[in-house]
This record gives C-alpha cells, sequence and structure tokens, in this order.
C-alpha cells in the first residue's frame, strides 16, 4: 500500500513540475525518410507507391527536405502526375543539366542499399549519359531532336523523347579559365572517400590546363584562408603540391569560404573568360552562414557577377544534397556527385567542355500540347525545375545554364487522342483549330528560352513536333532513355512503375545500347543486376 502511494506520488510531481517548466518533455526525434517499398518479386497489380516522405523542416520558400536514415538531407520531390490538355496544355521549367543523382544512386546500390527515395532525380539519371542521333543546327547554340514512339511499359501511351543539344567545340578554341577551387577541409572531409579522392579527382582536372589558364585555391574549415592566388595553369606542380598538403580538421565555415572565394574570382577576373569557383565538399556546413536560404541568398546575390558555380560532391554518411542541389541552381552551374575516379574523369576530363565552358544563361523550356492531338501528358522528372508558364517571356526570372556540347534530354508520357485562351497556339480562336486548321497535324511546340552570357535580353527557338514524328519503334537513343526512366521510378515507388519490373528494363536498356563509345550504357546493365537483387530479394 506505501509503495503505491509512493508511485502516485511521484507521478503527480512529476506532471506538476512539467507544467510550472521545470521538466521538458523532450521532443520526437525527426523519423528518417523510408526507402522505397520493396516488392516480393514481380510487382503485383495493387502496388502502390510508398506514402510521401514526412517533412522535418521547412526553409522559406524551399520544398521541405528529408533525412535518409544515415544523416543525409535531400529535398522533397512531389512526383508529376498526369494532366489532361483540355485543363492546361501548357508547362515551363528550368533547362538544367545535374547528373549528380545517378552516381550518387549508383553508390547506395553498389554499397548493397537502397537510395532514399529523394535522391533519386529522374531527369539526372537520363541525362547522366550521352545520346547519339544527329541533331540539326540552325542559328544559335541550340540543335532540337524529337521523335515519339509507342511505350514499351504501357501500350495505350507513347513517349515523347525531345534531346536539346549545344554545338561541340573544339577545346583549343575554348576560351582561358579563371578557376578558383573552393575546398572544404574540415573535419567530415576526412574519410577516404572525400578528401583524398578529392586530390585525386583535381589532379586530373589540372592536367587539362593550359598557361593561360589561371588557378586560385581557397580551403575553410572553422574559417577560410586562401591557400593559392592567381597561378598559370602551366604550372601544374605547384598546384598540386599545394592540394596534396591538404588536411583535414576542425568545423565547416561554407560561408565564409563562399565569400572568399568570390571576392578572389572577381579580383582575377578574364574579360570574356570562363570564371568559375568549383566548390568540392559535403555540404555539411556548420558554422556562420549555413542553412539552405541563408547560402541560397547568398549565392544568389553572387550570380550576377559573371563568376559561375560548380559543385562536386563527395563522401557518403552526412551528405548535404539539398544544399549542393541549391546552391549550383542558385550559382547559375552545374552539381556533380563524384563516388570514384572514373566518374571524376567522366566529369572533369571527358565532359570537360560542358561541365566548364556555358554556352547559354536562363535557359527555360516550354511545352504546348496540342489538345486535338494529345489528350493528356505527364513530364518526367525535372520537379524541382518547375517554373510558372508566365515566367517563361520574363527575362528577369533566372533559369540554368547549359555548357558547350551538351546533351538535355526531357520527356514526356502522352496519351494521343479543349478552354480559350489567346495566348495559347493552338486554342486561340477556337478548339476547332487545332484539329481542322494550320496545325491539324501538330502534337506540340517545344520552345526553348535562353540568353548568351553576358546579354540580359533572351532569344528564342521554337520546334513544332508532328504527327509525322510517331515512330513504331523507338530508336536506341530513346528506348535507352525509357529504360533509364523506368529504373528511377521503380527506385521511387512510384505508382507510375506498376506492372514494370527491373528484369524488363533490363531488357529494354539491352537492346538500346547502340554505339555506346564510352561504355556508360554497359556499365548501367551492371547497376541494373545489382539493384534487381536488392528489390526482389
Amino acid at each position: 500500500m506505501k509503495k503505491n502511494i509512493i508511485i502516485a506520488f511521484i507521478l503527480v510531481l512529476t506532471m506538476l513540475l512539467g507544467a510550472c517548466g521545470g521538466v521538458a518533455p523532450t521532443p520526437p526525434a525527426p523519423q528518417p525518410a523510408e526507402s522505397p517499398p520493396m516488392p516480393t518479386h514481380e510487382p503485383a497489380a495493387d502496388y502502390a507507391p510508398a506514402p510521401a516522405p514526412e517533412a522535418v523542416q521547412q526553409f522559406d520558400y524551399y520544398r521541405e527536405y528529408d533525412w535518409s536514415a544515415d544523416g543525409e538531407s535531400y529535398l522533397f520531390i512531389d512526383e508529376n502526375r498526369e494532366t489532361f490538355t483540355e485543363h492546361n496544355s501548357m508547362l515551363t521549367f528550368s533547362l538544367k543539366v545535374d547528373t549528380a543523382a545517378y552516381t550518387n544512386v549508383q553508390r547506395y546500390i553498389e554499397s548493397g542499399a537502397l537510395p532514399p527515395r529523394d535522391a533519386v532525380r529522374t531527369e539526372e539519371l537520363i541525362n547522366y549519359f550521352r545520346y547519339e542521333e544527329p541533331v540539326r543546327f540552325d542559328d544559335g547554340p541550340f540543335g532540337v531532336y524529337t521523335e515519339v514512339a509507342p511505350s514499351p511499359f504501357d501500350s495505350s501511351r507513347h513517349i515523347a523523347f525531345v534531346r536539346v543539344k549545344t554545338r561541340e567545340v573544339d577545346r583549343r578554341s575554348l576560351p582561358p579559365s579563371n578557376l578558383t577551387f573552393l575546398i572544404d577541409t574540415s573535419g567530415s572531409m576526412s574519410s577516404h572517400d572525400k578528401l583524398p579522392l578529392l586530390k585525386q579527382a583535381f589532379g586530373l582536372l589540372v592536367e587539362t590546363l593550359g598557361e593561360d589558364d589561371m588557378v586560385s585555391i581557397v580551403t575553410y574549415a572553422g574559417n577560410s584562408s586562401i591557400a593559392l592566388d592567381s597561378v598559370s595553369g602551366a604550372d601544374k606542380r605547384r598546384i598540386m603540391d599545394t592540394i596534396n598538403k591538404l588536411q583535414a580538421g576542425g568545423s565547416t565555415a561554407g560561408g565564409e569560404g563562399i565569400e572568399t572565394a568570390y571576392r578572389l574570382a572577381g579580383k582575377n577576373f578574364i574579360e570574356g573568360g570562363n570564371n568559375r569557383v568549383i566548390l568540392a565538399t559535403d555540404g555539411d556546413f556548420n558554422v556562420g552562414v549555413s542553412s539552405n536560404a541563408e547560402l541560397s541568398r547568398l549565392i544568389k546575390q553572387k550570380s550576377d557577377s559573371g563568376v559561375y558555380l560548380s559543385i562536386l560532391g563527395f563522401g557518403m554518411g552526412n551528405i548535404r544534397d539539398d544544399l549542393m542541389e541549391t546552391l549550383s541552381r542558385d550559382g547559375k552551374g552545374n552539381y556533380s556527385y563524384i563516388n570514384s575516379i572514373n566518374t571524376a574523369q567522366k566529369v572533369l576530363v571527358d565532359e570537360l567542355s560542358g561541365n566548364l565552358f556555358t554556352v547559354a544563361d536562363d535557359v527555360k523550356a516550354q511545352i504546348e500540347f496540342n489538345p486535338g492531338n494529345v489528350k493528356s501528358y505527364r513530364l518526367i522528372g525535372y520537379e524541382n525545375r518547375a517554373m510558372a508558364n508566365r515566367d517563361f517571356d520574363d527575362d528577369s526570372k533566372d533559369a540554368g545554364s547549359v555548357g558547350a556540347g551538351t546533351d538535355v534530354v526531357v520527356m514526356f508520357e502522352i496519351e494521343l487522342n479543349n478552354g480559350n485562351d489567346p495566348n495559347m497556339k493552338y486554342q486561340g480562336q477556337n478548339s476547332e483549330v487545332a484539329v481542322s486548321g494550320n496545325f491539324a497535324d501538330e502534337l506540340f511546340e517545344v520552345r526553348i528560352r535562353y540568353k548568351v552570357p553576358g546579354e540580359q535580353t533572351s532569344k528564342l527557338v521554337t520546334r513544332p513536333v508532328t504527327l509525322g514524328a510517331i515512330r513504331a519503334r523507338a530508336s536506341a537513343d530513346c528506348g535507352f532513355a525509357v529504360a533509364v526512366a523506368m529504373y528511377g521510378s521503380l527506385l521511387r515507388g512510384s505508382e507510375y512503375a506498376k506492372g514494370t519490373s527491373i528484369s524488363k528494363v533490363y531488357s529494354i536498356a539491352e537492346d538500346s545500347l547502340g554505339r555506346d563509345e564510352n561504355g556508360y550504357r554497359k556499365e548501367f546493365l551492371n547497376l541494373l543486376r545489382q539493384c534487381e537483387r536488392l528489390l526482389y530479394n
């Protein structure tokens, strides 16, 4: 009896202390985002998408982001849905190419784990690869290739494959570079897949530089410092000696490092040259300006300086992918994830021109579908690149930058077969125009708006796509891109992956290898086999 009285007294005392603020209840810790559901073998007909990840924090106008089980963070992706053209026949988005998601996902799969759902940005998986069909160029930096083919995953749908390509350039004709390496040397960079791999990667890049190029190095940990200032690219030994002496330790004052790097890049600015800060980090900023919103504002202030920002992500376990994606977008640059020396070779040597030499700024894509011929559409990927339709013609609205010799692939799933907006090409006079008038054979129109670097007024490229673009069978390029898109959908546990499997994706990819000069498509087949074991075992 006495024991029960004592227990009751303790409970009452605890409640009173809590009410008075003496004992604060411990808030529940944010739960990590779950990986995609694992089908038992072939996904059943009632295979449903996994629930949307729980949001753990909100940054101003940014979408929520989610933490994976090991502390990595990714911007939340709300997957694009099917849209009926009678309700909305136009969409606009920033045409920006990153490839970080592909190698990051590859890193997860090769280590024996499925990636977090929001690590899978489907457009980045597709754009990791080079495509081979010839592209016709008119005036300007862009050529546009289009085809429409039956979907191998849904007999009632077609896949629209749109490839926007910039002209290849002879590296010898490229302008000199003013490169400022901004290198994270904080304690979190000590593991073998971070600073040691970073040194090897920069060694490959330095080998490509000439005497007219200029290199500066800024490091940051608890604070920032200038390790090298405006050294000729021909002095490779001095540059690499500086890089190889770097050691990891301390906290991460990334904001201060960014300020120092941009100030140094501005001091050494080359008129008409390639002026760029290359940030190499795991993204784990924790001193000073460090939140997504704060760093975004800082980078946006610098983005009109004529200095571009490229980001190289390294490592595993605490990757702030959400931050690096945000900074590359606001810094008019690109974001690559380096998981091996082979990836470094691809990004910094094989595709150097596309990743480091910008030929078009503020590149926007707009697609208008003809309701007379297209009943519905779904854009595959680009969720975090969406823009308002009214922003397409607004030159004050920033968008992505595209480098020399770059492919940007955009894909739609469409259902072939009305709203009267005077600004709409296909609905301007009345809904009969689309069917019986001048545009009766058009499916949709591709519009690309861009600025020549340094100019303030945009230029426009348009390409109507007609019923004649429909093929009975997809080209190797289109077929392979479809396979990669479905791979992404399976990893995300998407409802649009219902009824398919990795084995079917493998079969389509294997039939669509093309010339595959660098062997990346064959490597994808190996990745699919590893992924299959994770999904179905």
